[in-house]
């Protein structure tokens, strides 16, 4: 079509604004704590409350009793809130040794390997399975199993192995992981692996279709990170290939026949267990035969769970590469700034340091005065940090006991209810959205003028009311200067888009500095932060990237810059009603 009039006539243009803004990627929260099964300092995402037992566990026993660590406890509850994902970071005592548990003795069919080819080691198992959960919790070391084909030390937190079936023709064979606690009537496959093969050069090689990968954590200087070992990555939630010892590379001939060197290299049909791993969750009984872990309320200064704080210093220090793992909210439930002030402070200053999350935190423990939490709060002053008193009262949903918690456990899935049914930049508290309907009740029923006093320490208040039960009744951050940042709507909201806007400039860099790269930025930002205010998050916004602020010499300099003015709209938190009694016969004021 013309773009010009070179004679009379009418020039009818196009111009196409209907672009379609890309969905800002989704964060979930992550949680610090210690559970019952899972990778060790490894942080791992699930997308479920069940996907959380399969891979972290559920209860813990300990002699006759059953225990739930807090971390459950806050999956559970971020989850019913309408939570969609979740990075949980496993944390162990650090003065024991973690180990994997490693498969039994996986039978060829001769008992050895069916020739003398280089890659093969006489006496082994074809190939080693390894728990990707560490802990002696994964040991089933007795021998045998009972009539029923029971293991006779499996338990619900434990594992199995199966070969199911082999065939021989084709070198496949199929594995199943099992449940330690079923039998031979009642099988609970919790992964089943059909046709796979030990040859290395097929699409179904054993290490491919399970994994193979582990990591070690490496501390250099400043630096905690994970070094990946292993050239597959893990499929399955339970167990990964240890090593491969009878490979059967190109198992058929050019005729199409199995090579007789391997037939006998393939395992058996059988079943087994594993064992051999090290680690306790719970450390071994003190004289007087207490249980030496203190849960719930009991938690103090010396002992969180059963840990101590510097247990927590790595998966802390992993959490604040935000390349590598993405959440918006964190929580690190019985740990508090009184007691364990140097793992809490490192939390808060790597949320400032990321920028992209809000840390949720407890001041104090279970018993504690008010003035004590006010004072806690006094020496922190973090827009990207809020903390609400008192602790509550739950039911533990394994023992079916009433415990006390705290607050930190519950928050984050205000916070996913907020974020469900509004958007984040509304305020995660009141009647609406802060109600807590899990809780019993608070540690304390809050008077007004306690509120008033917690408030203007910029501590959110946990109240009771009689008719709406336990509300998270403050949205205030730990930040001292009275601007917008020190609510945690506001915060959220700035997190929320930084995120999404940071997102769109990482596809510009690189990119040539015209025009047509700025034009892109805008037309993405802008119907964006159109549709923010149109769900109440601004009053207004104005974005500018053109040439007012890219002038030559910040091209030359290789720089794209951009500005965001935005107006964040404000929450009701001080509503002031004037009743007016006129005598009769007064007129209303227009």
């Amino acid at each position: 079509m013309a773009e010009t009039l070179i004679s009379p006539g009418v020039l009818a243009r196009e111009n196409d604004q209907s672009f379609v803004t890309a969905r800002p990627v989704e964060r979930g929260a992550a949680i610090i704590g210690p559970t019952v099964l899972g990778p060790i300092e490894r942080p791992t995402l699930v997308s479920s409350f069940s996907a959380f037992q399969a891979i972290f566990g559920g209860a813990l026993e300990s002699g006759s009793n059953e225990y739930t660590y807090l971390t459950s406890i806050a999956a559970n509850q971020y989850f019913q809130n309408g939570g969609t994902s979740l990075l949980v970071t496993r944390v162990v005592s650090s003065s024991a040794t973690w180990t994997s548990a490693t498969s039994s003795m996986i039978n060829t069919s001769s008992g050895a390997p069916g020739g003398t080819s280089a890659n093969t080691r006489t006496g082994d198992a074809p190939f080693v399975l390894e728990t990707i959960t560490a802990g002696d919790v994964m040991n089933n070391e007795q021998p045998g199993e009972t009539t029923n084909g029971a293991l006779e030390s499996g338990s619900a937190d434990n594992l199995r192995w199966e070969i199911t079936a082999v065939n021989t023709s084709s070198g496949v064979f199929s594995l199943a992981i099992r449940r330690g606690n079923d039998n031979n009537n009642q099988k609970v496959f919790l992964e089943t692996y059909n046709n796979i093969s030990l040859d290395p050069f097929a699409t179904n090689y054993i290490a491919r279709a399970i994994g193979d990968s582990s990591t070690n954590l490496i501390t250099q200087g400043g630096d905690t990170y994970l070094q990946e070992t292993g050239s597959f990555p893990n499929i399955s939630a339970y167990v990964r290939v240890k090593e491969v010892n009878y490979n059967t590379p190109n198992y058929l001939d050019n005729a199409g026949r199995a090579k007789d060197i391997f037939t006998s290299s393939l395992p058996v049909v059988s079943s087994g267990s594993f064992g051999n791993a090290s680690g306790k969750n719970v450390p071994t009984d003190n004289p007087s035969g207490r249980n030496p872990m203190n849960f719930y309320q009991q938690i103090n200064s010396t002992n969180t769970q059963g840990l101590i704080g510097t247990d927590y210093t790595n998966a802390i220090a992993l959490l604040a590469d935000r390349d590598s793992y993405q959440y918006n909210i964190i929580s690190a439930p019985g740990l508090n700034y009184q007691q364990y002030g140097t793992q809490v402070t490192s939390i808060m200053n790597n949320t400032i340091a990321r920028g992209d999350a809000i840390a949720v935190i407890d001041l104090v423990n279970y018993n504690t005065q008010i003035n004590t939490v006010v004072n806690q709060a006094g020496a922190i002053d973090n827009s990207y940090t809020a903390a609400y008193w008192p602790w509550i009262q739950t039911v533990d949903p394994n023992s079916g006991q009433l415990v006390f918690i705290p607050a930190s456990t519950f928050i984050p899935g205000v916070y996913a209810f907020t974020d469900a049914s509004s958007d984040p930049w509304f305020a995660p508290a009141g009647i609406t959205r802060g109600g807590m309907g899990q809780v019993v009740r608070a540690e304390r029923r809050l008077t007004s003028a306690n509120r008033d006093t917690l408030y203007e320490a910029n501590i959110n208040p946990i109240a009771t009311f009689p008719q709406q039960g336990v509300v998270v009744f403050g949205q205030k951050t730990l930040q001292k200067a009275a601007t917008a940042l020190d609510r945690v709507n506001v915060r959220r909201l700035l997190i929320t888009l930084k995120d999404f806007i940071s997102q769109i400039a990482d596809n510009l860099v690189f990119e040539q500095n015209t025009v047509a790269t700025r034009q892109n930025f805008l037309t993405q930002v802008n119907p964006y932060l159109e549709s923010v205010q149109q769900r109440q998050g601004l009053f207004a916004f104005k974005v500018v990237m053109d040439e007012s602020n890219n002038t030559p010499d910040v091209i030359d300099r290789n720089e794209l810059i951009g500005q965001i003015f935005l107006q964040p709209t404000r929450t009701a938190e001080f509503i002031i009603l004037d009743f007016n009694v006129l005598p009769t016969g007064a007129t209303f004021p227009s």
